[in-house]
């Protein structure tokens, strides 16, 4: 049975998919997209570069050869800071909207309190992001046309995945501040791994991946500061044969982080990504 993509994709979601999925494994990107339209930017009152902050980027790049080893990779075109795609569908800041929200809408989470909801009040590096408030009727549109496509198209390939070969392995692909707000004491890490302490994943399945990239050469932490969001936690149900590991590589192994562009050594930490996916595609 090959895997035929899950729904008609809108243009807020990208797939690659490989003609006929050979491994148990599906990848996501939800925090690479970089479409910012022209009303967006309009009404953000940071500039084209200051509303990047927000951004994972590249990291579709950097696993864009999962198709080549059997494996799809999911993509959400739309930025975060436009529409998080990691959050519960509905985690939205009251103080952002000009009018009421339902009483059904998550208003106290600790990331609408932190200012980064489903629709972010700032961008990463804490900056607010718009010029006056919304309506909600604005939020309800992104939810409709960015977040919903995102999660029934990945919700899909699980599925289809599980259908096919009795489990699913997801790869939750992500990128992180070279300077980390981490606990943690010694040398700063390249990669961290996070399997929501133990519960979106099987211990055997996390050490694999674990071993790949410190074989790779790279310095690996688990769960601090970063343990896995919403999409890790709430698809990583190891009883019912759906893994799911989060992904955070240190954008200062592949990008300049004030110019948003690759360095030199991209193209080898996208070969060690590719060994990754070959690694476990072949596990």
């Amino acid at each position: 049975m090959d895997l035929p993509p899950p729904l008609a994709l809108p243009p807020s979601v990208r797939l690659l998919a490989p003609d006929c999925q050979s491994a148990p494994l599906v990848f996501a990107a939800a925090h690479s997209g970089r479409a910012y339209s022209a009303a967006f930017r309009a009404a953000a009152r940071l500039d084209a570069l200051a509303l990047r902050r927000s951004e994972d980027c590249f990291v579709d790049d950097l696993f864009a050869a999962a198709p080549v080893h059997g494996a799809p990779l999911l993509a959400a075109t739309f930025p975060r800071a436009f529409c998080d795609a990691n959050r519960e569908a509905w985690e939205l800041d009251p103080a952002m909207f000009a009018d009421a929200l339902p009483p059904w809408v998550n208003t106290a989470s600790p990331r609408v309190g932190a200012g980064l909801g489903t629709i972010a009040r700032i961008v990463a590096s804490g900056e607010a992001i718009y010029r006056d408030k919304l309506r909600f009727a604005e939020a309800e549109a992104r939810i409709r046309d960015c977040w919903l496509p995102f999660h029934d198209a990945l919700g899909a390939l699980i599925a289809a995945t599980r259908a096919r070969f009795g489990r699913c392995l997801l790869i939750d692909c992500h990128s992180m501040p070279a300077a980390l707000p981490a606990a943690a004491p010694g040398p700063p890490a390249d990669v961290v791994l996070g399997d929501a302490h133990g519960t979106a994943c099987g211990p055997a399945t996390v050490r694999r991946v674990e071993q790949v990239l410190q074989d790779l050469g790279y310095r690996v932490r688990r769960n601090d500061p970063y343990a896995g969001g919403y999409i890790t936690r709430h698809y990583g149900r190891p009883r019912e044969d759906v893994e799911a590991v989060q992904i955070e590589l240190s954008r200062s192994l592949y990008m300049d982080e004030a110019r948003f562009t690759p360095l030199p050594r991209f193209a080898a930490v996208q070969r060690d990504m590719t060994a990754l996916i070959a690694a476990l595609a072949a596990a």
